[in-house]
């Protein structure tokens, strides 16, 4: 991820060029956007030498862990938002935080990570359909809000199949994608909920560069995003509700294998007492002479043992 600048000339004639280039360019040309990677020293020195901002804006763009917000300070607005990263850049935060300075004729925003989307919108910019800061926050709060809104959606189905299909799964199986799923939806709510509020926040926000179509598109990606923290709340409730489900499963499983333990002793028991006895070696034992006697003796556990059974199944043990 390079740091790179577009311009928007008059005529709304686009250039793609370098970081200080655009900055140098801004105040001549209708709009200017550059985008940096966080983690190169260069794009670190660009924000101190060339931007123009203050220290504590500086600090908010580069600082390594945020939340999503949006507040206006004059005289323009620091934006920051969280959406998907590539996959091949996934570590333990499965969403990747854009920061952004906006103000009137101008935007700058930083990432740590590449994040998923970030292709369409220079996509767009090269095209013409960026033209203002406006359109670049609502374009990026769209792209970032369309993108989250089908893994959560997926997130959901995988708790339905789940949920129809727990009898038939292996429970400690089951329980691991439970607990994946529920983990998801815990890193996923704790930005999507604030999101939500900072969109909310920005549509409403009174800044001249914010067209009426622009704050349309930002009511829209805050709704899919309040969905969205409706939906992975419901995930979280649903999972945690299906691990209780599987503890339950898993010890009426036990409890019933316990029974099925203790039935066959109860009628095991009362055989191994008889053969015990009838094998002492002492003097004395009845039938020791007797060549019909160990025929008798098995005929008789055999009958004991299928009265046991049949007193187990009436009185509906098992």
């Amino acid at each position: 991820m390079n740091s790179k600048g577009f311009i928007v000339h008059e005529g709304g004639r686009i250039e793609e060029t370098s970081s200080i280039r655009a900055c140098e360019a801004w105040g001549h040309v209708p709009f200017v956007w550059v985008h940096l990677d966080g983690r190169t020293s260069d794009s670190r020195h660009w924000l101190g030498d060339h931007s123009g901002l203050s220290e504590t804006m500086v600090s908010a763009l580069l600082a390594e862990e945020t939340r999503p917000r949006a507040d206006i300070v004059a005289p323009g607005m620091i934006v920051n938002l969280r959406g998907l990263g590539i996959q091949s850049e996934q570590t333990a935060d499965p969403l990747v935080s854009i920061r952004v300075w906006a103000e009137e004729g101008r935007a700058i925003s930083v990432s740590f990570r590449r994040l998923d989307g970030i292709e369409s919108l220079e996509e767009m910019m090269r095209a013409g359909k960026i033209l203002d800061p406006g359109d670049l926050i609502s374009e990026m709060a769209v792209c970032i809000t369309s993108r989250l809104d089908p893994v959560v959606a997926g997130l959901g189905d995988a708790v339905d199949l789940l949920e129809g299909r727990l009898d038939e799964r292996n429970p400690r199986r089951a329980r691991r994608y439970i607990a994946e799923a529920r983990l998801h939806a815990i890193q996923y709510r704790r930005f999507v909920a604030p999101q939500r509020a900072a969109l909310e926040r920005l549509a409403a926000a009174n800044l001249d560069w914010l067209s009426a179509e622009d704050r349309d598109h930002l009511r829209e990606a805050a709704d899919r995003a309040a969905r969205m923290a409706e939906e992975l709340e419901a995930v979280r409730e649903r999972s945690a509700l299906l691990h209780e489900q599987l503890t339950d499963l898993r010890t009426e499983q036990i409890d019933q294998r316990s029974l099925v333990v203790a039935t066959i002793a109860l009628i095991f028991l009362p055989l191994t007492f008889v053969t015990g006895l009838f094998g002492m070696n002492v003097p004395g034992i009845p039938w020791k002479d007797d060549p019909q006697a160990f025929l008798q003796i098995a005929v008789g556990c055999a009958i004991a043992g299928l009265v046991l059974w049949l007193l187990v199944r009436i009185r509906r043990w098992v």
